[in-house]
């Protein structure tokens, strides 16, 4: 996704063959089903934002993300009981697959944040360690093969 679009995780996205209705067999309403759609549509409304975020640099509150999306997983894993197993099947499936596309990118953006602050806490760290050492023990040690 090149530019975010609020909204851009929206049942308008689904492929034209998806059927969106509640499956066979389901023991619940269909607004428990409408119920996990829109569950699992905010949940990757957020995981977009936090993407979006991440991949342009903003300064953004990562805390606020992180909330946001533990609240959207209690509210999707409350949809999901309400719905039951039988009908948390194949209708959704669709949407499960796109959320989990979703969660795989931001998971990879979130780590390449992260291997990138582990560098700049290791070229930190051992600036902090040289300036803080005149190098009497560090030369000999490096000169004499350990012996001092």
């Amino acid at each position: 996704m090149s530019d975010y679009r609020p909204g851009s995780f929206t049942r308008d996205a689904a492929s034209p063959a998806t059927d969106l209705t509640v499956p066979q067999g389901a023991n619940r309403s269909p607004a428990s089903f409408d119920a996990c759609l829109r569950a699992i549509e905010r949940v990757a409304e957020v995981v977009e934002q936090e993407t979006f975020a991440l991949e342009r640099h903003q300064r953004s509150n990562l805390g606020d993300f992180n909330h946001r999306k533990s609240h959207g997983l209690l509210e999707l894993t409350r949809a999901f009981r309400a719905l039951g197993p039988a009908g948390a099947g194949q209708g959704l499936e669709p949407r499960l697959r796109a959320l989990d596309a979703t969660l795989k990118r931001n998971a990879a953006v979130l780590r390449m944040h992260l291997e990138a602050v582990q560098e700049v806490s290791t070229v930190m760290a051992r600036a902090i360690r040289d300036g803080e050492s005149d190098g009497t023990y560090s030369a000999a040690i490096r000169t004499s093969g350990g012996r001092g």
